[in-house]
């Protein structure tokens, strides 16, 4: 009976940490009495089964509506002034591009609790002290978006929520801009196995259809063109700067910039010789893009004039990248044979290059609090700290972690000796880490000052 029971495969393909204090208090419920859940199954069953027969694609693309034309045709998303700009946009709508549920199809039976939880339901509230951690969780043939609440000052660390996804998850972006309400929200865009990008609301549990979805498939029947990725969606990023902006990284070689008011995309880099598979937009910079590609390089593009770029080459594969928040002219990538390179832009050359570990390099961090700290994880098994300068990088600590092969890794934003590791150990998964039990790394950081966001900021901005 336990071996029917082990599952085959368990494993956290993508994680991301979120921010304290960006999540409602106590989420909105959808509760569905037994008969209309049933209901929903069949006719999901039954537009599976319709979209399968019938589903005819072609190569055609489309990009649905027109785009409004910017005064400067190569700076669409007007890059050029975004330091000016007023960015409380007022939504425009989606369209017929993305899709929002629509609780008036369902029956009367269907009803949303927002009134606070009752005594039994303690665990229900998100206090203003807890993180939530973003996880891709595929078991067997089932995959799944877990929300878990992580609160360091209590030790608590738990799944508050989840979310039944249709596709195998590869990637998880966090993101505030909801096209329907001019307030910020808590959503999550998800990309995976399917080309078209699911935007979920956090806020709400027990959702059946994600807020909106960004692309298309395209139907002959139906005379619909494609619009989006034509494959797997590996990587995404969102602009915080300009926070109707969102980039994907695909399988079909491409980058897109999606407008999430007009639910389009507006830009597209295809100067990939492969997959795309990290996409970082600069923290500071609304402009500028760094994508890592299997053709073992990352180009940085300004995205006012996308077509012109600078190339950094670390072969054979890019695993991820990362921009040093802390040094805003420069960014680490890694490779599949281990290696780690530190980049700065006004260079043609890496600074310097370090063999971090045996296996491809899955996780890649560089801390925005600790000066000089870089995190890597491997599916070789270990998790190491870095102390990394201009010159060159050094070890300062070294562990196996319990998870397996580690596949992904996210630092917590409000603990920044905190570390999530994700892997396909069937037993221990997901493992959290707490890198200050290491005497290792409190003798190389122990005594180095954080860096306050205010410090941050400010000594980016001059940097920059």
């Amino acid at each position: 009976m336990e071996e029917e029971n082990t599952p085959n495969v368990s494993l956290i393909s993508c994680m991301h940490f979120v921010q304290r204090g960006v999540a409602k208090a106590v989420p909105e419920k959808i509760e569905l009495t037994q008969g209309e859940l049933e209901n929903i199954i069949r006719q999901t069953a039954n537009d599976l089964r319709i979209a399968e027969q019938g589903d005819d694609e072609t190569d055609d693309e489309g990009t649905g509506s027109a785009p409004e034309i910017p005064a400067n045709p190569n700076d669409e998303f007007n890059f050029d002034n975004y330091d000016n700009e007023d960015l409380n946009l007022n939504p425009v709508g989606i369209g017929t591009v993305a899709t929002i549920p629509n609780l008036g199809d369902l029956s009367e039976n269907v009803q949303i609790r927002t009134e606070g939880p009752d005594s039994d339901e303690e665990d229900d509230i998100i206090k203003p002290e807890d993180n939530l951690l973003l996880v891709g969780h595929v078991e067997s043939d089932a995959s799944v978006l877990e929300v878990h609440i992580f609160n360091k000052e209590e030790g608590s660390f738990y799944v508050h929520h989840d979310i039944i996804l249709p596709w195998f998850p590869l990637c998880i972006e966090w993101l505030s801009h909801d096209p329907t309400d001019p307030n910020p929200g808590n959503l999550c865009a998800l990309g995976g196995m399917d080309p078209v990008i699911q935007v979920w609301d956090l806020d709400i549990e027990n959702c059946l259809e994600p807020a909106f979805k960004l692309g298309k498939k395209p139907n002959k029947k139906k005379k619909t063109k494609r619009i989006g990725h034509k494959e797997a969606v590996l990587d995404l990023s969102w602009n915080r700067n300009f926070t109707h902006v969102l980039a994907s990284g695909s399988a079909d070689n491409t980058v897109l910039l999606w407008d999430m008011d007009q639910g389009t995309p507006h830009t597209k880099l295809d100067y990939f010789a492969d997959k795309v598979q990290s996409v970082s937009f600069h923290p500071l910079e609304a402009q500028t893009l760094a994508a890592g590609a299997c053709d073992g390089g990352v180009r940085v593009a300004d995205c006012r004039t996308p077509a012109a770029h600078r190339a950094w080459h670390l072969p054979p594969e890019i695993e991820r990248v990362a921009w040093d928040q802390l040094n805003p002219f420069c960014f680490a990538m890694s490779n599949n044979e281990g290696k780690v390179a530190y980049v700065d832009c006004r260079q043609d050359e890496p600074l310097w290059t370090v063999q971090a570990h045996e296996k491809e390099v899955t996780g890649l961090i560089l801390s925005n609090k600790v000066p000089g700290l870089m995190i890597t994880v491997s599916t070789d098994g270990f998790m190491k700290t870095w102390d990394i300068t201009r010159s060159g990088a050094v070890t300062a600590s070294g562990r196996a972690v319990r998870v397996g092969q580690a596949l992904c890794a996210a630092l917590c934003p409000d603990a920044p000796y905190s570390v999530a590791v994700g892997g396909d150990n069937k037993e221990n998964y997901l493992e959290m880490v707490d890198l200050s039990l290491s005497d290792d790394f409190l003798n190389r950081f122990g005594s180095r000052p954080l860096v306050s966001a205010r410090t941050e900021e400010s000594s980016a901005s001059m940097e920059t």
